[in-house]
């Protein structure tokens, strides 16, 4: 085992990680509520900046997946539509089957420059986790209690605040709602059943209400709808504490692109395409499990330096004064000041797990399981 392949599985290095991530969000997450001063002035300036904060977050984690554990992520696609990438307002569907399915869409997006201006429509219960949900309340980020009856009027009105962005914008959805749980995904294709859809074996019943609403609130600014379908070699199942001790994965991605006139105008329209796309993507996955590859010419976009520059540069300006202040209090030799250090550390590491702790599967939340027959 070489030198850095050992650091990597070090807890010390992880913790040290964590703290650059955490006190980075924190300054990030203060700069960002000053610039709240902006909106009523020069709303786009406002935008334009903590886009460019969000970015300074967001790519900390996307330089792990990059230049930490350097996964690969291979698309099939075809070039003309690589083209249109970063190049237009999007909406993208993604299927939500793995731990570290958003990392992948933001290492696309950042290779195509679209990491701080891209969107998400997300559950409630992320704008209270710190760091993640504070910093996307400022960037206009759409919640959602998931439950249409109450969420309908906010996440209208969050979609059309978005219709004049400034900056090129890569809205997602997961359009299944929830990870993907053999439990829940024996209930979803019940519903599926009693409704008369075609069963789906590798996803769960996508829920329409979410998926046109966007498209009929973002209808004139979005160019076209990005289907993306993920999976890994392998096999793997892969998770961001995976991540974190250098763990490798290869990421595949088939891309397709149909532009938004293609989708119907009407609800039901938009509904039928949409169910009608998932028996797609569930082939598409059956064709993986099978063959291992996706249909498409592989392409494999360069990764960019400014992710590990940015983490670089908080390291620098946030470790040197912890090491120092650790070395006094080590050379202090008073016990309460190192038990206090200690305290900290381990309050640090608690905190760090708990973030983590977000994206894994089994700590997911319950939706999904009971919800699709009570709500659909």
């Amino acid at each position: 085992m070489g030198l850095l392949a050992y650091l990597k599985t070090q807890f010390v290095v992880h913790l040290l990680i964590g703290f650059v991530f955490v006190v980075s969000g924190l300054v990030i997450n203060f700069t960002q509520l000053c610039t709240l001063a902006l909106w009523p002035i020069n709303k786009q300036l406002y935008r334009r900046l903590n886009c460019r904060l969000a970015y300074s977050l967001w790519s900390q984690l996307v330089m792990l997946l990059e230049w930490w554990s350097c996964t690969e992520c291979t698309l099939f696609t075809d070039q003309a539509t690589v083209e249109h990438f970063g190049k237009e307002h999007v909406v993208i569907i993604l299927n939500h089957n793995f731990e570290i399915d958003f990392l992948c869409g933001w290492t696309m997006c950042e290779r195509f420059g679209v990491l701080g201006s891209s969107k998400v429509l997300a559950k409630k219960e992320l704008l209270y986790v710190p760091l993640i949900g504070w910093t996307w309340y400022f960037l206009e980020i759409v919640f959602c209690k998931r439950k249409w009856e109450e969420d309908r009027d906010t996440v209208i009105e969050g979609l059309r605040r978005l219709a004049d962005y400034p900056e090129y914008m890569w809205f997602l959805l997961y359009c299944e709602g929830t990870r993907f749980t053999e439990t829940k995904h024996r209930v979803s294709m019940e519903v599926a059943a009693s409704k008369g859809l075609p069963p789906l074996k590798h996803h769960l019943l996508p829920r329409t209400k979410g998926f046109t609403t966007a498209v009929q609130c973002l209808r004139g600014t979005v160019a076209a709808v990005y289907d993306v379908t993920l999976n890994f070699r392998g096999n793997k199942n892969p998770s961001l504490l995976g991540i974190l001790y250098g763990k490798k994965y290869e990421a595949d991605m088939c891309v397709r692109r149909f532009p938004v006139e293609e989708i119907p105008q009407d609800e039901k329209g938009a509904a039928q395409w949409l169910h009608r796309l998932y028996q797609e993507k569930d082939a598409l996955q059956e064709m993986y499990k099978q063959k291992g590859v996706f249909p498409g010419e592989q392409i494999r976009p360069a990764r960019r330096p400014w992710t590990l520059l940015n983490f670089l540069c908080w390291a620098t300006v946030l470790l040197s004064p912890l090491l120092s202040f650790a070395l006094g209090v080590f050379a202090s030799g008073s016990p309460l000041l190192i038990l206090t250090f200690l305290g900290f550390v381990g309050a640090a590491s608690f905190g760090v797990r708990r973030l983590i702790g977000v994206t894994e599967i089994e700590k997911g939340s319950s939706y999904g399981n009971q919800e699709f027959k009570k709500k659909e």
